[in-house]
């Protein structure tokens, strides 16, 4: 790349946010490949230049390619964004190490934990590339269709690097985009994570017509249980105050475009969980988030009592209006018995 050239950018997951990351990338005047596993869907976008599986409807521009094969995505990339579900995040890192350019970065907009040991991506991260690749998360309140659509969105770039936070910022800053940067990867992280996990309640109260009430309450308290394990584990409660916290948390328990909130809707209507992921269509990371959240919450000795009944209706151990009375037969206390903040 030369001094005065744009990042060449590889974003690899081409599902509804990959494509609406990679389209807003590549609206940006950045040479954008997107890579991803399905092969009619690519062929698609090729072809007609837009996502019909997961972005109907929306024009993606001329100069986004799209491709396969990952050796053709990385090549020349200056900056990797990876943008697939948690589950695969892992693998999807190994896969690209043997073609990372020199120097290349490696930001993620994956939201979630390592399935199964409940680890940070970040750390993930920093195992399978090493120490020497810079690293970055992007989080925030962004539905993908939003941001494909040119609608105005800000989100949040945190690193341990500061020089890449800003270069992952400034590659998505643009007109309608605003993008800010900080240094707490594992604030941030927990945030986009633990999110998921509570727009799954606030959709279950809806869905069962409990009211607005219901829902701001809800809300407040995620936010409170949040902030108690982001103290715990080390994370600094500015971070969830601000866009990877409090703004996702707003956008996903409010916004019918959140696949968390819609499945919390359905388990509220009396829907089962296999029913309501089929009509879904796309991975719902709460599923196995709320797991590697009480995982958490457990190695750190905080209590969730939001997030644990989430996990206990999503498992099928209660139903649930039987969440909502454990809720609400909790004791009487002080809001804040002891302050988050110091």
């Amino acid at each position: 790349m030369t001094q005065s050239a744009k990042p060449a950018v590889a974003v690899l997951g081409a599902g509804s946010w990959g494509t609406a990351l990679a389209a807003l990338i590549a609206r940006h005047g950045h040479r954008t490949v997107l890579w991803g596993r399905d092969a009619a869907t690519i062929a698609a976008i090729e072809a007609t230049g837009e996502n019909p599986r997961y972005l109907p409807g929306i024009p993606l521009p001329g100069n986004l390619r799209a491709t396969t094969a990952l050796p053709e995505a990385m090549a020349d990339a200056d900056l990797v964004l990876v943008v697939v579900p948690s589950h695969a995040f892992a693998e999807t890192l190994r896969a690209l190490a043997p073609w990372r350019e020199p120097g290349a970065g490696v930001a993620w907009a994956t939201k979630g934990f390592e399935p199964g040991s409940g680890r940070f991506l970040h750390e993930v991260a920093g195992e399978v590339l090493g120490d020497e690749v810079p690293l970055a998360v992007v989080t925030g309140p962004s539905f993908a269709k939003e941001v494909a659509q040119g609608l105005p969105t800000a989100l949040t770039v945190h690193s341990d690097d500061a020089g890449f936070a800003q270069q992952v910022a400034a590659v998505l800053h643009g007109p309608a985009f605003r993008a800010y940067t900080g240094d707490d990867m594992r604030g941030a992280e927990l945030g986009g994570a633990m999110k998921n996990v509570l727009a799954v309640a606030t959709g279950v109260a809806d869905g069962m017509n409990l009211g607005l009430n219901a829902r701001a309450g809800l809300i407040t308290r995620g936010l409170n249980e949040m902030l108690r394990l982001n103290k715990a584990i080390g994370g600094r409660p500015e971070t969830l105050m601000g866009l990877a916290g409090l703004g996702d948390l707003v956008l996903t328990c409010t916004g019918d475009l959140s696949r968390n909130r819609r499945l919390g809707l359905a388990l509220g209507r009396g829907q089962s969980i296999e029913d309501a992921v089929r009509e879904i269509g796309q991975v719902v990371e709460s599923i196995q988030t709320a797991d590697e959240v009480m995982r958490q919450a457990d190695a750190h000795g905080v209590e969730l009592p939001i997030a644990g009944n989430v996990r206990d209706v999503l498992h099928g151990d209660i139903s649930p209006g039987e969440g909502l009375k454990r809720l609400m037969a909790r004791e009487q206390k002080a809001e804040y018995p002891q302050s988050l903040f110091d």
